[in-house]
């Protein structure tokens, strides 16, 4: 009889245990999947302003040039209520705006690419300097994708591996966010190096962010380490750096002629102050997947 009592005991204490377990992985599936919206709003909102100021100085010629400020707030929208959701669950709506972010920005590359090679010269400098900024749809398809990211993540199944498209979830969303950081960098070398870098402090988002991204790449793929705290500690300096920028994106404004008294040309022809954002959105993703891997035995 008491082996009996001992035997039932010991199921009812693993069923606890699978039990503690299984809430755990949701737990921290959950987690970095609002870490992830919070990742794409920042970058939906920078897409916002940003599209807002290049599309009204581009007098929105072309009706599609109201896409992305429709498209990036209701990804801001949607991801905005995703930070607060912390239910396991895919929310349908949430994935459905998310996977048309994407989309948009595919297709708005597309025409930002047309614009800069229909131009004399194609792809010269000339015209990656003041064509259309290549790096602006990029960012609504990375805002689409950490979007879609995270309602996968979410609905990862109770006892099983967390996994995004098949694959480790953890490493796959810091092989995205470091990648994301390289372009966001690419774009910012092209418009400090049109500025000449007249200010040692351009050479900051140059520099930060490729260190970021190749930490992140080699958490993507080298053997798994349950404690990244440089890589975390980079992370966080990556993310302070897009908030230092928009202060200094502000100065730059504030040294235009006329300043801020002159604000409706000089944001318009200043430096956008939308754009290092973008950073700190990337920055936080990669924190929410270094977070996953910390809490998720199988990410």
């Amino acid at each position: 009889m008491s082996s009996d009592r001992h035997t039932a005991l010991q199921s009812v204490l693993d069923e606890l245990n699978a039990l503690e377990q299984s809430l755990g992985t949701r737990g921290a599936t959950v987690r970095a999947a609002r870490g992830l919206n919070v990742g794409s709003a920042l970058l939906a909102a920078s897409v916002l302003l940003d599209s807002a100021v290049e599309h009204y100085r581009g007098s929105f010629k072309n009706r599609a040039m109201y896409t992305p400020l429709v498209v990036s707030s209701l990804s801001l929208a949607m991801n905005a209520h995703g930070t607060t959701d912390r239910e396991p669950e895919t929310h349908h709506a949430r994935q459905a705006v998310a996977a048309t972010t994407a989309l948009t920005g595919m297709v708005g590359l597309g025409f930002h690419l047309y614009n800069v090679t229909k131009r004399p010269g194609r792809l010269a400098w000339q015209n990656l300097f003041y064509g259309a900024p290549l790096g602006a749809p990029m960012a609504i398809l990375l805002a689409g994708l950490l979007g879609t990211a995270a309602e996968q993540v979410r609905d990862n199944p109770r006892h099983g591996k967390a996994r995004l498209f098949g694959l480790p979830a953890g490493r796959m969303l810091a092989g995205l966010s470091g990648l994301g950081l390289l372009g966001t960098t690419a774009e910012a070398a092209l418009l400090h190096f049109r500025g000449a870098f007249q200010n040692p402090a351009m050479y900051t988002p140059v520099t930060l962010p490729p260190i970021a991204a190749g930490l992140l790449l080699n958490t993507a793929l080298a053997p798994k380490r349950p404690d990244r705290w440089f890589t975390r500690m980079w992370l966080w300096l990556t993310a302070g750096m897009g908030g230092a920028g928009v202060l200094f994106h502000s100065w730059g404004i504030h040294r235009a002629m006329g300043g801020w008294h002159n604000w409706k040309q000089n944001v318009l022809d200043g430096p956008p102050l939308p754009a290092p954002p973008s950073f700190t959105g990337l920055a936080l993703a990669g924190l929410a997947a270094l977070r996953l891997l910390r809490e998720h035995p199988d990410a």
